[in-house]
């Protein structure tokens, strides 16, 4: 079963092209003439899809790049906080990629205090008890907030993976990304499920 999106026309092979790899599904079809099936994507494998496309629709403000300066580009960095649920498969998803020319980077962290300097931030389950509190120490940092967390729009984070019809999808909460000074792109915001645009 692919994922579904509804985009408009001159946008289709734009978004195929990235989201060509986030395909997911959890039914085993038997292979015909006893034929093996090709190895279907795991949960983490397509949100890491997920993460390494999410900063081509947002503008972050004052992005620094370093087109026309001759500098090198500073890394685009996406950061798991808590206990890492992608082992390689965000690595893989990153390696090579650039956004604006900014090479696109994982890193690792322990704690929010922690998160200067990243893009993304993907908070994960294993944080879910202090989620109130990462979001606070966050405050309107220009860091774009990720997770699987059931409760995570409603308790402030801006874009939650969830499953609708055996597929990985997300909800977009619109205002914590604006109090942020984060501007998502239209085209993200018709992928979403849900879009919350209060508080």
């Amino acid at each position: 079963m692919t994922l579904l999106v509804s985009i408009g026309h001159r946008d289709r092979g734009f978004f195929r092209a990235i989201l060509a790899g986030v395909i997911l599904t959890f039914s085993c079809v038997p292979a015909a003439h006893g034929q093996a099936q090709p190895a279907r994507p795991t949960e983490y494998e397509v949100k890491a899809a997920y993460l390494s496309n999410f900063g081509r629709f947002v503008k972050w403000p004052q992005a620094s790049d370093a087109q026309g300066s001759g500098e090198p580009a500073e890394p685009f960095t996406i950061c798991i906080l808590g206990a890492d649920p992608f082992g390689p498969a965000l690595d893989r998803a990153l390696a090579g990629e650039t956004i604006n020319r900014s090479p696109m980077v994982s890193k690792r962290i322990s704690k929010v205090q922690d998160s200067a300097g990243c893009r993304i931030l993907f908070i994960a389950a294993s944080e879910s008890k202090q989620l109130k509190s990462v979001i606070t120490d966050l405050g309107n940092a220009n860091i774009l907030t990720v997770s699987d967390d059931p409760q995570f729009t409603r308790r402030g984070g801006m874009i939650q993976f969830v499953f609708e019809d055996n597929r990985v999808r997300f909800e977009v909460n619109l205002a914590a990304a604006q109090r942020a000074k984060l501007a998502l792109s239209s085209e993200l915001i018709k992928l979403a499920t849900a879009v919350r645009r209060a508080p």
